[in-house]
């Protein structure tokens, strides 16, 4: 039953990431992975002919220097010791396949670090992939793109000083703020909710999101927006103070309401 329930979560998971994935990528080539991508184009996934699960992504790329490649790029939960031998086999084929030179990266998605073998070393075989963590970026890198399907990825990242709950708050004000419409917003917070269980981190983004909540009933409250009848900038100064109060980065209020950084703190 447990490995059952450990499956379906992987499952879920996964199910997040490849929806996201073509939206997120751009930012996370460049972020993350440190390419300059300038075009790419699908691949067919259907290179593995083994029993083993289709790569998570693969793209046909061109970088800023001109060169051609096959990107492939392999998202895990938990330690696979057999991680280098999987991306071996992907590798070959896809030279075999494509005659291209293949660039691969696993991004550990799990926490702390990870302890999978990136190498196989013989004395007739020689083989590497990148390997990366999200728990080792700034979470605040993901929330600078203006797509929510890459903000989510924040919340697997590091959250330095902030503390979770401070963090899950910018990383929910900034998805809610593109999420484009409530039916969006729905499925970004879902998809949340379900990666945090990644981290353990359940009751904090509760916490969060009641605040969060809280924060925009009381937003359309008349009350709240007396601000507009004594002029714009006096009713954008009570929303960044409310906003403040309600422990939100004073760099992000800022972002938001279109204040300095030092009127915020003067606040």
């Amino acid at each position: 039953m447990a490995k059952r329930k450990q499956n379906n979560q992987t499952n879920q998971y996964d199910k997040i990431f490849r929806e996201n994935m073509e939206a997120a990528l751009p930012g996370i080539m460049e972020h993350l992975l440190g390419l300059h991508i300038v075009s790419s184009e699908e691949l067919p996934d259907d290179v593995q002919h083994t029993k083993e699960r289709r790569p998570d992504l693969l793209k046909k790329v061109t970088d800023n220097t001109g060169k051609i490649y096959v990107l492939h790029m392999e998202y895990q939960a938990k330690n696979d010791m057999d991680m280098a031998y999987r991306m071996a086999e992907y590798s070959i084929m896809l030279q075999r396949k494509y005659r291209l030179d293949v660039k691969q990266y696993v991004i550990f998605i799990g926490m702390g670090k990870s302890r999978m073998p990136q190498s196989i070393q013989s004395e007739d075989f020689h083989f590497k992939y990148h390997l990366m963590a999200l728990s080792a970026i700034d979470y605040k890198i993901f929330l600078k793109s203006d797509r929510p399907e890459e903000k989510i990825l924040a919340i697997l990242a590091n959250f330095e000083q902030d503390g979770a709950v401070l963090a899950i708050k910018s990383i929910l004000q900034e998805v809610k703020s593109f999420a484009g419409s409530d039916l969006a917003e729905d499925r970004y917070f879902n998809q949340l909710r379900m990666l945090v269980q990644l981290r353990n981190l359940e009751t904090q983004f509760d916490e969060a999101m009641e605040a969060i909540t809280k924060f925009f009933k009381e937003e359309k409250d008349p009350f709240f927006r007396r601000g507009e009848a004594k002029g714009r900038e006096e009713g954008i100064k009570e929303t960044a103070l409310k906003m403040k109060k309600s422990g939100l980065e004073i760099s992000l209020i800022a972002n938001i309401t279109g204040l300095s950084v030092e009127e915020v703190e003067k606040l």
